[in-house]
């Protein structure tokens, strides 16, 4: 009994851990933050740019928009270059 309690409480655990990490968003300040250095940028066709960030051997691309009247860039997504 005690097991399967504790088995739970460990899984419920894991699952408000990976909720927390998934509202956590990627951006370009918190890549930068984390020691990733712009590596190049580049227009969309769609509008927008893309933002190349490197550290050591790993890529990440961010995709960033902005409207005239924003009063900063928003990143829309990252993802790591494989």
């Amino acid at each position: 009994m005690i097991r399967s309690l504790a088995l739970a409480a460990g899984i419920v655990l894991a699952s408000a851990i990976a909720v927390a990490a998934q509202n956590q968003k990627t951006n370009v300040q918190s890549l930068l933050n984390d020691g990733y250095t712009i590596a190049g940028i580049t227009t969309s066709q769609t509008g927008g740019g893309l933002v190349y960030l490197q550290k050591g051997s790993a890529l990440m691309l961010c995709f960033v928009t902005e409207t005239p009247t924003s009063t900063t860039v928003d990143t829309q997504y990252c993802k790591p270059v494989k």
